[in-house]
């Protein structure tokens, strides 16, 4: 063998000892994988339906769902993922309904990345809007991640167990 095959063989040999070593490491230190943690109490026709309200109303501009965002924005607006396990039916109707939704949660982004207002909706609309938000709830193994993620992207600040502004209404 010349010299750069005993390199080259040496290298594998390593990432052969790497990778046995990584099974036996799994294999004894198993990962708990509980799952994706959201999921939606609707019905799948109701489901559909909503959904195509949520995109039709521009929701999805700044708002993730199911970990899918319109690419082409950038608003550190919140995850609706797990919105329901935060925040009840009733205090989403009223905040869809508010003519300045910051009167009820302020917002510390720029006037123009702000939650909008829709009042304008017929009622019927924000009413079922309130339901399926509602409706987008989180397994409790995740509920205190969610509420981190909430409380950090309202305030920039980090959250603790104590601060209650995410807490339902």
């Amino acid at each position: 063998m010349r010299k750069g095959d005993w390199l080259i063989a040496g290298l594998l040999g390593l990432v052969v000892i790497a990778a046995i070593g990584k099974g036996i490491y799994t294999a004894y230190n198993p990962i708990d994988d509980k799952g994706i943690p959201f999921y939606s109490t609707m019905s799948e026709e109701d489901q559909s339906r909503a959904s195509d309200l949520y995109r039709s109303i521009g929701c999805r501009d700044c708002h993730t769902l199911w970990g899918i965002k319109n690419i082409m924005e950038t608003v550190p607006a919140p995850s609706l993922d797990g919105m329901g396990s935060l925040r009840s039916e009733a205090w989403l109707y009223d905040y869809f309904s508010a003519k300045d939704p910051q009167t009820i949660l302020p917002t510390r982004l720029k006037k123009k990345y702000a939650m909008p207002s829709y009042a304008s909706l017929p009622e019927e609309e924000r009413r079922f809007l309130a339901k399926y938000i509602a409706s987008l709830k989180v397994e409790d193994w995740y509920l205190e991640k969610v509420k981190a993620s909430e409380y950090k992207k309202l305030t920039g600040k980090v959250y603790s167990k104590q601060d209650s502004l995410i807490e339902q209404k």
